[in-house]
């Protein structure tokens, strides 16, 4: 195992959920780092000469620059302690799938709040209730996704939830109705110690 860098600064925004859960696994393996704030609506010079897809987050490793929470992740769990991914090569790939499956969820999260008429409101409501219930059939009896210990893969899906918290305040779209292991591990990740982060704006 490599040792990372000392000087780790994350470049982030406060509403993305891809740096969220950069955060996340920063906080959970309690990896010291500066964290800056950008305007994406103005992004500043510094930070394009040094991001190709101009967008967060982006993590500066002493001299290098990675981009992508995937990544960065992955990255931050190679060289440091206290592995958040399983140890069986099986199980870790099986995470791995699942953490591009919470990806696929943001998407579609994407397409149902930003819906221009009722008809495609109510597609895209479907398309997201049935990545809910994917998630349903693939989750373990809990709390985490895996049982008991929280993994990488549990970073995914905090940001994720936030987004429910939102929607829960307009009305209720049946988004995670009748789904109980969904819910229970929703509550799971607001109880843990990375919970608030999961759930701040």
């Amino acid at each position: 195992m490599s040792t990372a860098p000392n000087d780790l600064m994350l470049v982030s925004h406060h509403l993305c959920p891809y740096v969220q859960r950069a955060a996340i696994t920063l906080t959970e393996k309690n990896i010291e780092h500066d964290r800056v704030s950008i305007d994406l609506s103005n992004k500043p010079d510094w930070f394009l000469e040094i991001s190709p897809m101009g967008r967060v987050p982006v993590l500066k490793t002493g001299e290098s620059v990675l981009f992508e929470s995937a990544v960065i992740c992955e990255y931050l769990e190679e060289v440091t302690p206290g592995a958040l991914h399983p140890e069986d090569a099986l199980a870790k790939a099986h995470h791995r799938s699942w953490i591009e499956f919470g990806s696929s969820i943001l998407d579609a999260i994407g397409g149902f709040y930003n819906a221009k008429d009722a008809e495609t409101f109510e597609a895209k409501r479907q398309v997201l209730r049935g990545k809910f219930e994917w998630l349903e059939s693939n989750l373990s009896d809990g709390p985490y996704f895996d049982g008991e210990k929280f993994h990488l893969v549990d970073a995914v899906y905090g940001p994720v939830f936030r987004y429910l918290d939102t929607f829960d305040k307009i009305g209720d779209f049946g988004l995670l109705k009748g789904l109980e292991r969904t819910k229970k591990y929703r509550k799971a990740l607001r109880r843990t110690p990375v919970g608030p982060r999961c759930g701040s704006t």
